[in-house]
């Protein structure tokens, strides 16, 4: 798998179980619900500030969002 979609997996995870949708992680991180939904499916490959606010939203540490998951 590679690393970007190791990324949007951990996301879309990780904002299921806080029960958040994507346009409410998006208003938290302030990016456009659209750019979400493109880094979850692995189409787009966020930058560095974008995953640390992405990670602020989801109260987590940012290396988090890099974790092999089972």
């Amino acid at each position: 798998m590679k690393l970007r979609e190791r990324v949007g997996l951990n996301v879309r995870n990780l904002r299921n179980s806080r029960g958040l949708s994507q346009e409410q992680l998006a208003l938290a991180s302030e990016v456009d619900r659209s750019y979400i939904s493109e880094i979850e499916l692995a189409k787009n490959s966020a930058s560095i500030d974008v995953l640390e606010r992405v990670a602020d939203a989801l109260s987590i540490d940012p290396k988090e969002l890099f974790n092999e998951r089972g």
